[in-house]
């Protein structure tokens, strides 16, 4: 394909093997006429589209593909922020680190890389968006941003918010209106179950 660059998305592991979500990222320039895709240098190729109107993005995985529409209006910053970090390679390699059944899979951390699974679940990019809170709800394939602790012995603070983000597996209402709502599921929320159901340790990582 033309202009190459790469992006991705989060993968969650499995037991034995690593279940990568590749992404490749092709965004519609509608007054250029033209379209920039964005691709992987991994060896599948999956992919995640985004386009400029009504802006969606296609997760594909091993287990199948999960196709995610984002809401510009009400977090603006939230979408193009996670654009922008797939359009960096931000997301090569990272897992969905956090698995709740009945509540969330989680992803985005460039610490879910390491080794040291102790760290899983505490990186970001470096800075953090304020929050874009809406009355959009949270119900199962909500797709929102996460918050990570300051500190080991922190709770987590709604500020930071970076690169870690979930996907609710069922309705949770308590969430509402304190995170950012930015994007929902709109197909493959099978696979979003099927993930969530993977074995995991005592921090929920699979």
């Amino acid at each position: 394909m033309s202009l190459k660059r790469a992006a991705t998305a989060t993968h969650s592991r499995l037991p034995v093997n690593i279940l990568s979500h590749f992404v490749k990222i092709s965004k519609r320039v509608d007054e250029l006429h033209e379209h920039l895709v964005e691709c992987l240098t991994m060896p599948t190729s999956p992919t995640i589209q985004f386009e400029k109107k009504n802006p969606k993005a296609v997760i594909s995985t091993s287990l199948g593909d999960i196709e995610i529409r984002f809401f510009t209006d009400d977090a603006p910053r939230h979408v193009e922020n996670f654009l922008d970090l797939a359009k960096l390679k931000f997301f090569d390699g990272t897992s969905f680190h956090r698995v709740i059944p009945e509540f969330i899979i989680q992803g985005g951390d460039p610490q879910s890389k390491n080794p040291d699974r102790s760290l899983h679940g505490t990186g970001g990019p470096g800075f953090s968006l304020s929050p874009e809170t809406s009355n959009r709800p949270h119900r199962r394939g909500t797709v929102s941003m996460a918050k990570v602790p300051r500190t080991e012995d922190s709770t987590r603070d709604v500020s930071d918010s970076g690169s870690q983000f979930f996907i609710c597996v069922e309705d949770q209402g308590s969430l509402d209106r304190t995170y950012s709502v930015f994007a929902k599921v709109v197909k493959g929320m099978n696979i979003v179950d099927q993930i969530v159901e993977r074995p995991r340790d005592d921090r929920d990582n699979p």
